[in-house]
């Protein structure tokens, strides 16, 4: 059973293409927006005359839903369906998702004079340049394979997808020269089985990996194989040890890899490789997470995320950070993101000033402050990862009603943790870090939102 689903913005041509596709491969061919028509009795103009966009894009989320469980077919669905993370959800089950996109003047001569109603009060380019700025980012989310449909007839861009559908979407000198530098990593046996199969049967699978060395540890291959199965994707993650960033980043390139989860040491390195990096990563100065769609890689950060999230109920509040590296980079910016005063502290007072200035916080030496004025301590520095047994604080310098987040998170609670819970402090671990980092990385890879508590069973 096959499901093909085409979005893109309006003007790209994914209604021409998916009927096309569906044709060539004797299948059912969906369009949402006529089995809108079909159910509301009426054009979508006069739904969004009559009703708005509102009205409109109720009626598109019950129409996708209904095709969630639909397989041997192509969907061709609107490019705002794909701001909906639900839609992407129904969407993304079983399917193989292209996302086909033009440049803005292209789509501009294709769309005007159109039926559809402005969206803004912006001329047509404007808006076109606006939405797709705005849109952009949640398309490449939701999308397996881009395709650039701006100097294409609808007949050349069938047939590309149709030599991914073949296995033909990598070409045999790619294949080969993958394959060389994929047998080089020390990848478990059974990933390697895997990764093999995929790469010589030309499947659709997509790969995912994470990049670091050391690496091995990690439980990211564990959890994100078992997203994937959940929500029915063909998808595959595994470890890329390795010490040479280029040769993974060449790897990826050769054989088509969707996403990379980037840990020590590289997560500054890998910013020289991208194309596009996030505001964020840009603030922070680190990238975490890189997707790749049509040719490019976007980077990302998704550890102040992860800081953000356990402690968005303390926004406001007053805030020492232990240590100055990477780490510390994305705490810093994920407290000020929930308006809190911080503080920097390190062992060496030189970082710490470094990282205040960068950030405009305050710093101090290290142990020079009043518990008393502290309602959170983040722990940013590796003091207490297995097999460290210390802890960072001593006991003094801790106080009752305080919150102490931990962000090491191997072993789950760290002696820094104990020490909190024995001073009467709310403790938080290090694993509702790396839990709500890595909803919001697969939440970058596929487009869906992965509850919380849901992702924390598949890791303990």
């Amino acid at each position: 059973m096959v499901k093909i689903v085409i979005t893109g913005f309006r003007g790209t041509g994914k209604t021409s293409v998916g009927r096309e596709l569906a044709h060539r491969l004797s299948l059912l061919f969906y369009d949402t927006d006529t089995l809108i028509e079909e159910k509301e009795g009426t054009l979508i103009p006069e739904i969004f005359r009559v009703h708005g966009e509102a009205y409109f894009r109720a009626c598109e989320r019950a129409a996708i839903a209904r095709l969630s469980s639909v397989r041997d077919a192509v969907i061709a669905t609107g490019g705002g369906a794909i701001l909906d993370a639900a839609n992407v959800e129904h969407l993304r089950r079983g399917a193989h998702v292209f996302l086909l996109t033009a440049d803005s003047d292209i789509i501009a001569e294709r769309t005007a004079p159109g039926t559809r109603p402005p969206l803004t009060d912006l001329p047509l380019h404007d808006e076109i340049e606006h939405l797709l700025g705005q849109r952009m980012p949640a398309y490449i989310r939701a999308a397996d394979f881009c395709i650039d449909t701006g100097s294409e007839s609808v007949g050349r861009v069938c047939d590309a997808i149709m030599r991914h559908l073949s296995g033909r979407g990598i070409s045999d000198d790619d294949r080969r020269e993958g394959l060389s530098l994929l047998q080089r990593l020390p990848v478990p046996p059974g990933d390697m089985q895997e990764l093999e199969r995929i790469v010589e049967s030309g499947s659709l699978t997509r790969i995912c990996g994470i990049v670091g060395n050391p690496c091995m540890h990690s439980r990211s291959p564990v959890m994100y194989n078992r997203l994937f199965a959940h929500y029915e994707l063909p998808w595959f993650y595994t470890f890329l040890e390795w010490g040479d960033l280029s040769e993974v980043i060449r790897l990826a390139d050769h054989l088509d890899f969707r996403g990379l989860s980037i840990t020590i040491p590289f997560k500054q390195e890998v910013i020289r490789h991208l194309d596009e990096i996030s505001e964020d990563a840009a603030a922070i100065g680190a990238v975490n997470t890189v997707v790749r769609c049509g040719g490019r890689m976007y980077g990302y950060n998704t550890d102040w995320v992860g800081v953000r999230e356990p402690v968005r109920h303390l926004r406001g509040s007053r805030a020492l950070i232990l240590g100055a590296g990477g780490v510390a980079a994305a705490a810093v910016y994920a407290l000020h993101d929930l308006e809190m005063e911080v503080t920097v502290m390190n062992r060496t007072p030189e970082r710490a000033r470094l990282m205040a200035e960068r950030f405009g916080c305050r710093w101090m030496p290290w142990g020079e402050f009043d518990p008393d004025g502290i309602d959170l301590i983040i722990n940013a520095t590796s003091v207490g990862m297995e097999p460290d047994t210390g802890t960072p604080l001593k006991r003094h310098q801790l106080r009752e009603g305080m919150t102490v987040f931990d962000l090491v998170y191997t072993p789950p609670q760290t002696p820094l943790l104990r020490l909190a819970e024995e001073a009467g402090c709310t403790p938080i671990p290090g694993t509702d870090l790396f839990v709500h980092q890595a909803c919001e990385q697969f939440r970058l890879f596929t487009g869906i939102e992965a509850a919380p508590g849901f992702v924390r069973g598949l890791i303990i």
